[in-house]
């Protein structure tokens, strides 16, 4: 008898000739995620599994699985050769606390003779010899031992399937440059992208000293929070502190943000082209705020010449993004009292609907912009995030 926890894979099986790679890639992630524990992969007919590791880490292990795309769910379970006559007398002794129970079968190996209801109607009943306090409850029992039985003579019994978050494995979709603001949605958005395989960079842009060390290091932390779900990833920080002033003192006060986001994702795609990222990523969501108006999202749209712009949240609502922000623990750190630098020289009545014919005259009254621009993607900081 063995303990070992049961990885099975997601949409994978859908890739036809192609799974392969999928797999391979699956594998790799999983085994970076848990290079911290002393355990091994181990695969076989389309399952892997973490084996020869301490059992008192496994429910480290197993929420450390939970947060790897790719996989559907895991099992801690009993791995023993199978002997049908053999399975009742290795877990009666281990068996969690329950009064009713019902035993569910699995047969993949066809060379046994007898049906898999067949074989639980065996093992239950060898399971009441041993434990007369049990009695058997097929409908809603207390406990529900599986037994899966493979086709190399070998036999998997556990008690729960832990759901995990499927998606693509990080990296089979390409990467994307995701501009990561201190905000709630921004982290939302690079998790759902990066459920989807894609690997993650990030951008962000500093206005120090109007914006604090501490919005920077916000924005860290909370990269580090999402490299738990995508990996490590080079945080791009750029600094934007002239480029402000300068829309200030040359723009409209009501196309001040309008002209921003402008800047911001033309200086993202030149330094996404320059990484190989095959997208941009934001965390708009239509009609949230003044920005994110479809005239807004046409005008900022126009300085993107090369790279499409992946807004996964586009049609979710602030309760929606928050319900995610909390179970992935970026909320709280959102939520952190220092402001980014879309706060700075904040208009009141910022445009809602701005016109692109307006919006690019604006833009053309900065002048040397393209400068400023320059100046500042060749003082990018690059900050390594890592798992925090």
């Amino acid at each position: 008898m063995e303990k070992v926890i049961i990885i099975r894979f997601g949409e994978i099986f859908l890739k036809g000739k192609n799974k392969k790679f999928f797999e391979n890639l699956l594998e790799k992630n999983i085994k970076n995620a848990l290079s911290i524990y002393d355990c091994f992969i181990e695969k076989s007919h389309n399952r892997f599994y973490a084996t020869k590791y301490d059992t008192e880490i496994e429910s480290n292990i197993i929420a450390t699985l939970q947060k790897v795309f790719g996989i559907h769910s895991v099992s801690p379970a009993i791995k023993m050769p199978t002997d049908i006559e053999k399975v009742a007398g290795v877990i009666a002794p281990v068996l969690p606390q329950a009064s009713t129970f019902r035993v569910t079968v699995k047969r993949a190996d066809k060379t046994i003779a007898m049906t898999s209801t067949e074989i639980a109607g065996k093992i239950g009943g060898d399971i009441l010899l041993l434990k007369p306090q049990m009695s058997v409850d097929l409908h809603n029992p207390d406990l529900t031992i599986n037994v899966d039985i493979r086709e190399n003579k070998t036999s998997y019994i556990f008690y729960e399937n832990i759901k995990c978050y499927e998606g693509m494995p990080v990296g089979s979709s390409g990467k994307g440059m995701l501009l990561l603001s201190g905000g709630i949605d921004s982290p939302v958005a690079g998790f759902r992208m990066a459920k989807r395989g894609m690997q993650i960079n990030a951008i962000h842009f500093h206005s120090y000293p109007f914006t604090s060390i501490q919005a920077k290091e916000k924005v860290i932390e909370l990269g580090e929070i999402i490299s738990n779900y995508c990996g490590h990833f080079p945080l791009f920080v750029v600094p934007f502190t002239a480029i402000q002033q300068a829309i200030h003192k040359y723009c409209r006060e009501d196309f001040m943000i309008t002209v921003m986001r402008m800047i911001m994702i033309e200086i993202s795609e030149k330094i996404a082209i320059s990484q190989n990222c095959g997208a941009l990523i934001t965390g708009e969501s239509l009609g949230q705020v003044a920005s994110q108006t479809l005239e807004s999202i046409t005008v900022t749209n126009s300085r993107v010449t090369s790279l499409p712009i992946l807004r996964p949240l586009i049609d979710m609502d602030k309760t929606e993004i928050i319900k995610i922000s909390k179970d992935i623990d970026t909320f709280e750190t959102s939520i952190l009292p220092y402001e980014d630098c879309c706060t700075i020289f904040l208009p009141k009545n910022p445009i809602i609907k701005p016109k692109l014919s307006v919006a690019q005259a604006e833009y053309n009254k900065i002048e040397g912009l393209q400068e400023l621009i320059e100046n500042a993607i060749k003082n990018v900081e690059i900050v390594k995030i890592k798992n925090k």
